[in-house]
């Protein structure tokens, strides 16, 4: 009975009890572990094979392109070897993968978002800004035009008042000019005739 145990256990662990019917393409692609709790791996295509561990759930693995018995062969993320049954494989990634890849990109997006935020705050104190100096720009423009106005109005003041001087002064000039040109000349007249008188 104890032989009949032995020669078991080594026909079930050391020899295979059948030989691979299918072969796939030997290009290994990428696959992942389906959500079950446990998966066990075997040393063949068969639960008759002896397990040599389990790999976790979600876990990405590499597949092969060797499949038997619907068993796929995989190399796990610490090169071991094995296989497990072709239903808990996958192309498409594990909730686990697909998580992690949302969270990455929410972690990306809210950092980008940070980012826009600060770009939009630096633009807002920078239109800020802009707008105070218009302001102040405005101000000074203002002024300006307020002296221009003064400036013309004292010089349209003094440009009156020059007029009116020279005014006054070509005035003067044809008093003086009647006095020499009309009285004179008779004074000088009259005192010619009455010098003529006298001689």
């Amino acid at each position: 009975m104890m032989n009949i145990k032995k020669t078991f256990v080594t026909l079930l662990f050391l020899t295979p009890l059948f030989s691979f019917a299918e072969e796939a393409d030997s290009s290994s692609t990428a696959g992942y572990i389906s959500e079950d709790l446990i998966v066990y791996m075997h040393t063949g295509a068969g639960k008759n094979y002896r397990i040599q561990g389990t790999v976790n759930s979600g876990e990405k693995v590499e597949l092969t392109g060797n499949s038997n018995n619907d068993y796929s062969e995989i190399i796990t993320d610490k090169d071991r070897i094995g296989w497990i049954e072709s239903k808990h494989v996958s192309t498409k990634p594990g909730m686990r993968y697909v998580i992690a890849d949302l969270n990455e990109k929410l972690a990306s997006f809210q950092s980008g978002k940070s980012d826009m935020t600060q770009q939009l705050n630096d633009a807002i104190l920078e239109i800020d800004t802009l707008k105070s100096e218009r302001s102040d720009l405005q101000n000074s423009i203002s002024a300006l035009n307020m002296d221009l106005t003064q400036t013309k109005s004292q010089l349209k003041n003094q440009d009156t008042s020059i007029k009116k001087q020279w005014f006054f002064n070509g005035a003067i000039v044809l008093g003086i000019g009647l006095l020499f040109g009309l009285i004179l000349p008779r004074l000088f007249s009259k005192r010619k005739s009455s010098m003529e008188n006298w001689g």
